[in-house]
Formats: C-alpha cells, sequence, structure tokens
C-alpha cells in the first residue's frame, strides 16, 4: 500500500534526536530550528519528559474520558499557576490544535446562540472542518467547509470589525497573537484591546488562538499577555505535549459547562497528561521563558547586519527573518549543505525559526555563521 500523496518531502529521515538535535539514518546530525512546526518546546527526548512518559506507560496509558484521572487535575493545577490563569479558566483537553479550534467555535456558539465567525487575513487555525473554513487559504478549503458563515477581515482595521459585529450574528471573532503560517504578522495592541471591548459589548465571544504562539515561545506563557488583554477562550496545542498528541481549550469561568457539551476519545488519557505534565515541570525548573527572552535579544543583535535582510518579525523564539529575495533555495541549502532545519510560510520570502525553547545560543551561533556563509 502507498501513501496518501499530499506532503513534500526533503530528503531526509530523522532516526534520533536530542535536544536541539536530529540525527538521520546515515549518521548526519542536523540543527533542528523548526521543532516540527513549533511542537518541540523543551528539547527532543529531554530526560526528565522521557522518564515520565516511560513510568506512565509502565503503570497505564489510555483509558476513557468516563472514569476519575488525576492527571488531568495536576496537569489543569499547574498549567494554572504557570501560565498565571489560574481559577478564571477552565481546562478542557484534546489531541491537536485543530481539534481546540473546533471545540473553540462550538463553546462560543453554544454560549450565544449564534453562528458566524470573524477571523483575519493570513489566519491558519487548521485543517478540519471548523477550524479550515476559518483559514485564508482557499486551495484547502474543500466545497464542504466552504458553507460555514465566516468572514475574512484585514489584521488590525477595527472599523471593520466593529461594522461586522453591528449585524448582530457574529458568535466569536479568532485571532492569532502572532500568526504562524500566514507569516509572524502581529496584531496592534491598540486593536486587540478595541476588539476586546467590542467583543464584551456585543455578546461576541473572543477566542486567542495560543495554538503555536503559546507554551512560553512568545517569553510569556500565553503572547496575548504582550498586550495585557484577556480572551473568553484559548486553544493551544504544538508545544503542551513536546512531540506527544496534547491539546487544551481554556474556557473561561463565566463560560457554564453541561453534560456532554464536548467530548474526546483521546484528548487528556493517561500517556498525554504525562507528557504534558513534564513539559510544565521542566519549563518552570528550567526557567525556559526566561532563555527565550534571552535568546531573543541575542539573536536580534546577531542578525541585524545580514544580507539582504529587511526585518525580523515576531516575538521571543516566534521568528521570522524577512528578506528581500524568495528563501526556498535558501531553506534547501540550509538543510543539506548545512544541516540546518528552519521554516517557510506563506510570505515566501520569510524564513520561520522555532527552535525548542532551551535552544543555546552556541547552537544559534552555528545557524548565524551559516547564513552569512550562504548570504
Amino acid at each position: 500500500m502507498k501513501l496518501f500523496d499530499v506532503y513534500p518531502l526533503y530528503d531526509v529521515t530523522p532516526v534520533k534526536a536530542e535536544g536541539a538535535y536530529v540525527w538521520d539514518d546515515k549518521g548526519d546530525k542536523y540543527l533542528d530550528l523548526y521543532g516540527g512546526h513549533g511542537v518541540i518546546s523543551i528539547g527532543h527526548t529531554h530526560p526528565s519528559y522521557k522518564a515520565a512518559i516511560e513510568t506512565q506507560l509502565s503503570q497505564i496509558g489510555f483509558y476513557s474520558n468516563a472514569i476519575q484521572n488525576p492527571l488531568q487535575l495536576e496537569l489543569a493545577r499547574k498549567l494554572g499557576e504557570l501560565s498565571g490563569c489560574g481559577d478564571e479558566y477552565a481546562l478542557f483537553l484534546c489531541s491537536t490544535g485543530a481539534e481546540a479550534n473546533e471545540n473553540a467555535i462550538k463553546v462560543a456558539s453554544f454560549e450565544n446562540n449564534k453562528s458566524r465567525i470573524i477571523a483575519f487575513k493570513n489566519g491558519f487555525h487548521g485543517r478540519t472542518s471548523g477550524a479550515v473554513s476559518i483559514t485564508d487559504n482557499p486551495k484547502i478549503i474543500a466545497p464542504i467547509n466552504a458553507h460555514n458563515p465566516v468572514t475574512i477581515l484585514p489584521l488590525n482595521d477595527i472599523e471593520c470589525v466593529k461594522k461586522e459585529i453591528a449585524r448582530g450574528d457574529v458568535s466569536s471573532v479568532i485571532i492569532e497573537p502572532i500568526q504562524g503560517v500566514g507569516g509572524l504578522d502581529q496584531p496592534t495592541t491598540a486593536f486587540l484591546k478595541e476588539l476586546r471591548k467590542v467583543t464584551q459589548e456585543n455578546n461576541v465571544c473572543l477566542i486567542l488562538d495560543e495554538v503555536q504562539s503559546g507554551y512560553g515561545r512568545s517569553g510569556k506563557f500565553f503572547a496575548h499577555q504582550h498586550h495585557d488583554v484577556k480572551a473568553d477562550i484559548i486553544p493551544m496545542a504544538k508545544g503542551m505535549g513536546n512531540g506527544f498528541p496534547v491539546g487544551g481549550v481554556l474556557v473561561h469561568k463565566s463560560i457554564e459547562p453541561w453534560s456532554g457539551m464536548l467530548g474526546t476519545t483521546f484528548g487528556g488519557s493517561h500517556l498525554a497528561c504525562a507528557a504534558g505534565i513534564a513539559v510544565l515541570d521542566v519549563m518552570k525548573e528550567e526557567k525556559l521563558m526566561e532563555n527565550v527572552s534571552e535568546i531573543n535579544t541575542y539573536f536580534k543583535e546577531q542578525v541585524k547586519s545580514l544580507p539582504g535582510l529587511k526585518q525580523v518579525k515576531g516575538l521571543g523564539l516566534m521568528l521570522g527573518l524577512e528578506f528581500d529575495f524568495e528563501v526556498a533555495a535558501l531553506r534547501k541549502k540550509l538543510i543539506y549543505d548545512h544541516k540546518i532545519f528552519t521554516g517557510g510560510s506563506s510570505n515566501k520570502k520569510l524564513l520561520r525559526i522555532l527552535p525548542p525553547l532551551n535552544v543555546r545560543k552556541s547552537d544559534l551561533e552555528v545557524f548565524i555563521k551559516a547564513l552569512k556563509d550562504l548570504l
């Protein structure tokens, strides 16, 4: 049987990984500055993470959400503490970012009994039925998804938002505090604050999609915390499990749950919780958010003189180097000639950098030297 051919693949086969590095089947070592789309948060095969999963697997790996699972409560408690969200939110566990966004827009619609969703240009929220309909990429929206009531608006145009909300049928506004696939553009603080105000005044749920920008990647636990705004609903995923499929939705305490409102088979399993707890413990013990801020400052200083560089976009370790040329050839040379993984985006001139949160300056020196050699 063949694989369903939907992925353009680089000719690299990783077989081993540790920290910010992976090794292929030929024994070649690669610097991983992409972490599988920002999934690797505490480094590949972190010893504490590995031990937590192995210990849990030797006890019980999975049972359904029809039974008590104290690990879910431990994960929620530690997440509330490290994120600063505490008692203001309740946690629903799932498995992926798309699933988190599906549940976020569903909760919003249940809450206010409205259906239309406002999303933004270059936004990306997933590939499942509801999530893809609020993603600004017509190529991946099938006809069955295109019937969802969605309006895509320009980023940072509050007057357009107010005009649409005034029609009275908007259930939720979903926005990424830092756009990932879209090219690392950000809403301004003024826009987010006004967005929070207009949604509150009109019984519209504000969903801040932290699937990629959350879990310390911006230097704060959630990227929207840089703007001092609060959401009704916060979907998250990528960094939660350091490679184990873990997603979640934080739902504000003002929204009441009811039995059967949401559900999932695999979300919140014993193994998933063990992975999630290990990530939070390592983030706290190793002060990874402080490292993110320190490395960000160093990185920006080191790259500012690169030939052809127009600007550095993003926050923390969710970064993009925007050049005055398309970067596809540069990415290939970085992979094949210098053994360095980086990412792309819908902005063809942007090189995306999403390393583990415990990446070291010495790791980035390797990358910067390679860039200087190639440029």
